[in-house]
């Protein structure tokens, strides 16, 4: 019976044993919250360019319309023409 109670008293007591009293616990904490805060801000940055990237896109879909709504003829037009269009440093009336 003394033995049972011993190995009783050392499993309860290995928990307390884990938090020496060093510090180590609000490093860790601190830790994982610097973490979590560097996640966060790449998370809000890649929204960020997610939301850009998707204006891009819009814009685009809006030039590519107006493009085909003005019925220009690209015959006529030199390939620095075409690429000011496409690049959308010019546009079409």
């Amino acid at each position: 019976m003394k033995l049972h109670a011993l190995a009783a008293l050392a499993l309860l007591s290995a928990p307390l044993a884990a938090c020496g009293g060093k510090g180590d616990d609000a490093l860790a904490s601190n830790v994982e919250a610097a973490g979590e805060n560097q996640a966060d801000a790449l998370e809000a940055t890649a929204d960020n360019l997610e939301d850009r990237a998707e204006a891009i896109e819009d814009n685009a879909e809006d030039r590519a319309e107006a493009v085909d709504d003005s019925d220009i003829n690209t015959e006529t037009m030199t390939p620095e023409q075409k690429a000011a269009v496409v690049n959308g440093s010019a546009t079409v009336q």
